[in-house]
């Protein structure tokens, strides 16, 4: 059991836990999109997907709090890993030259994510803790969508987040070790290309959303 310590202690096993937290969190947000398109075939078809999901009972509770367990272990070790690197450069410096492919996600990683953190919080409130005695799920949800404010909310949020898994897709394949010259720029491509399904599959449906009711 040290070597386990040991390993997820360290450098290397942070990041190898940001990795796969973070790649569970992506595999989510896949099929979280997937269901929430249901939404464009109108009121029966996302509230006959939202039935099937809470028919599953026990499957979405043991769901739900592993997510909450891998969010924690990844803003946990996310944080930890951001103060420690602040401390081991805690002078800034005086040139802050673009090397080694730095993009807008891998230098506002910390930022989007707490930003990520806050936005999970409200949508949480607004969705899942709601009162849902007497109405549907696409009431609930058409409900918020006509609130102006909570739609510019929910897609800046969207927008960060594809901010967010623009390095941290292509980021966590090179940590797990596949960061082979041959195979590295497609997984560059793949991430950005999964950052714009991302923004523009969540982004695009309070629009709609606002539109259609």
């Amino acid at each position: 059991m040290n070597w386990i310590t040991k390993t997820f202690t360290s450098s290397i096993g942070k990041k190898l836990l940001m990795a796969l937290t973070g790649l569970s969190f992506c595999t989510f947000l896949t099929a979280h999109l997937i269901g929430n398109l249901t939404l464009y075939a109108g009121s029966d078809a996302f509230n006959s997907y939202a039935e099937h999901l809470h028919s599953l009972g026990p499957l979405i509770t043991v769901a739900e709090t592993g997510l909450l367990f891998f969010g924690i272990i990844h803003v946990v070790t996310g944080l930890f890993l951001f103060f420690q690197n602040i401390t081991a450069r805690p002078v800034r410096y005086e040139v802050n030259k673009n090397a080694g492919g730095r993009t807008i996600g891998s230098a506002t990683m910390p930022y989007t994510g707490l930003i990520l953190i806050a936005f999970i919080t409200l949508h949480l409130i607004n969705f899942h803790f709601v009162d849902k005695t007497g109405t549907t799920i696409f009431q609930i949800v058409r409900d918020a969508f006509a609130k102006p404010a909570y739609i510019v909310i929910y897609v800046l949020a969207v927008i960060t987040a594809a901010f967010h898994v623009s390095h941290g897709f292509w980021s966590a394949f090179q940590t797990l070790g596949i960061n082979h010259p041959k195979y590295m720029p497609f997984i560059r491509k793949a991430g950005i290309a999964f950052s714009l399904i991302v923004g523009l599959g969540f982004g695009l449906i309070p629009v709609f959303i606002s539109l259609a009711t």
